[in-house]
C-alpha cells in the first residue's frame, strides 16, 4: 500500500480507504465489518471513513465497536467522520457551533472514541 500526506494536516493515510457508507448497519452487522476491516488492515489501509447520518448512526456504532473488538491500537489507525445531517430537530443538522460541538460529541461517543482524526463538513 502507498501513503499520502492528507494535505498539510500531517497525516499519513492509506491511498484506499474504507468508508462505512452503504455497508455497516445497513447490510453488515458487527461479526461482518470486523472480517472486513481487518481484511482492508491487513492490506495496508489506516484510512476508515464515516458520518453521523450513516444508517441514522449505525454505522458509527458499528465501526467503533469493531475496532474495539478486533484490539486495533487507536495511533494505527486514522478515523474520519462528517457531520451535518444529525437529525429532525431544528439544531440537530447544519454547521452551526452548537451542532458541529454536538454532532461531534453524538458520533465520538457512537464511534466509542475519545477523538476523530478527521471531521469533515458533510
Amino acid at each position: 500500500m502507498q501513503y499520502k500526506n492528507l494535505g498539510r494536516s500531517g497525516l499519513k493515510v492509506s491511498q484506499l480507504s474504507y468508508g462505512a457508507w452503504v455497508s455497516f448497519g445497513n447490510q453488515l452487522d458487527v461479526k461482518e465489518a470486523k472480517s472486513l476491516l481487518q481484511c482492508c488492515k491487513d492490506n495496508g489501509v489506516n484510512f476508515f471513513d464515516n458520518a453521523e447520518v450513516y444508517a441514522n448512526g449505525r454505522a458509527e456504532e458499528i465501526m467503533g465497536q469493531a475496532i474495539r473488538e478486533l484490539g486495533w491500537k487507536r495511533s494505527d489507525i486514522v478515523v474520519s467522520t462528517k457531520i451535518f445531517w444529525g437529525g429532525p430537530g431544528p439544531n440537530d443538522k447544519g454547521l452551526s457551533r452548537k451542532h458541529i460541538v454536538e454532532g461531534t460529541k453524538a458520533s465520538l461517543k457512537r464511534l466509542d472514541m475519545d477523538y476523530v482524526d478527521v471531521l469533515y463538513c458533510h
